[in-house]
């Protein structure tokens, strides 16, 4: 079960963050932060080996005692966070890279809004609606 998705904008700042139990809502944030410098480091292995650059998922960034946190990142370098409870074994691989489609076709459509200022905040009761139903989906 996801605990905690974030948004990650090019320049690194949050566009969205939410995390199940409110009461570890900033352990989450800095969870999510810290990732972001082993986000940056596997963007630069990437670049440098010839690996097929439609590979968006990133994998496994980093496990803590109680949580895992997986990352990817879109083809504009906007980077999705999801910290995973690591209790929860049933969660393979390849559920992880089908949570992080449904996300990034959500963030797509959320970009697609006409009403929508690239780089602002994300405040969109659809994709909010897609979260929580990600957070919930697999116990």
């Amino acid at each position: 079960m996801a605990v905690c998705i974030a948004v990650i904008a090019k320049e690194n700042y949050p566009l969205y963050i939410r995390s199940v139990p409110t009461e570890n809502e900033l352990k989450f944030h800095y969870m999510v932060h810290t990732s972001l410098d082993v986000v940056d480091e596997k963007i630069s292995a990437l670049g440098k080996a010839l690996v097929d650059q439609r590979e968006l998922y990133l994998g496994l960034l980093y496990p803590t005692e109680d949580h895992k946190v997986y990352g990817y990142v879109t083809n504009s370098k906007v980077k999705f966070v999801m910290v995973v409870d690591a209790s929860n074994t049933a969660l393979r691989d390849n559920e992880i890279r089908s949570m992080f489609r449904k996300l990034h076709n959500s963030y797509t459509d959320v970009m697609c809004n006409p009403f929508y200022n690239p780089g602002d905040r994300i405040h969109s009761r659809a994709f909010d609606n897609m979260v929580t139903s990600m957070m919930i989906q697999v116990c």
